[in-house]
């Protein structure tokens, strides 16, 4: 029997077939409608998926703070599952943002910089807003091993609570910027609202517990 040939000489055929298989495949995605069609539910869809995982973040990060019902081993599941949300949300943001920048509903130029939308700029502003706080508090929660002092956290958790203004912002931009939501959206955003008003009054009511100091 031939021997086989060595793993160099099939990394050398590997090689020009990998790209060739790409082009086939981007060319059949392309003739088959299906990038038009992925293009379409990202154009309708990718924004309700940001709000959908948003709102389950605010939800989830609300639910580790719990000390009354929770034990430790489930609010370290809480936080995880606060950052898989919270990673999910700015994936599907940053799609959003981007569809809509490609398919000409907004400028990159409104995208960026708040209220200078020409046709919606208040409501797609308030996108915007939410946007860049969303992506504060995520940088502050990725780097928050530097905010380990006293001090140094009270401005961790203050940074960490415009999540909430921001995600109110995010569900007046979802409601009204665009097409009118369908029913099971509304229903969803509105029990999404009451979630985390019932969850934020509980919190309120506990001792207030921030990283680094007592409860107060």
């Amino acid at each position: 029997m031939p021997a086989p040939p060595p793993s160099s000489a099939r990394n050398a055929l590997l090689r020009p077939a990998l790209p060739a298989a790409l082009l086939l495949f981007l060319a059949v995605t392309l003739r088959s409608g299906a990038m038009d069609n992925t293009v379409r539910f990202l154009d309708h869809d990718a924004g309700v998926l940001a709000l959908v995982s948003l709102s389950a973040t605010v939800l989830w990060g609300l639910a580790a703070t719990d000390r009354l019902v929770l034990h430790t081993p489930h609010r370290l599941l809480a936080q995880a599952v606060h950052r898989a949300t919270g990673v999910a949300g700015l994936g599907f943001l940053g799609l959003h943002i981007g569809v809509k920048a490609v398919e000409g509903h907004t400028t990159a130029t409104a995208a960026a910089v708040p209220f200078t939308d020409g046709a919606r700029p208040l409501l797609i502003g308030c996108g915007t807003l939410a946007a860049y706080g969303f992506l504060t508090v995520a940088v502050s929660g990725a780097v928050r091993g530097a905010f380990a002092g006293r001090t140094t956290a009270r401005w961790w958790w203050a940074l960490h609570t415009v999540a909430y203004a921001c995600w109110a912002l995010a569900l007046l931009h979802g409601l009204k910027s665009g097409r009118a939501a369908a029913g099971w959206a509304v229903a969803g955003y509105g029990m999404a609202l009451a979630g985390v008003a019932v969850r934020l009054a509980l919190r309120l009511r506990a001792p207030l517990r921030i990283p680094g100091g007592e409860p107060r």
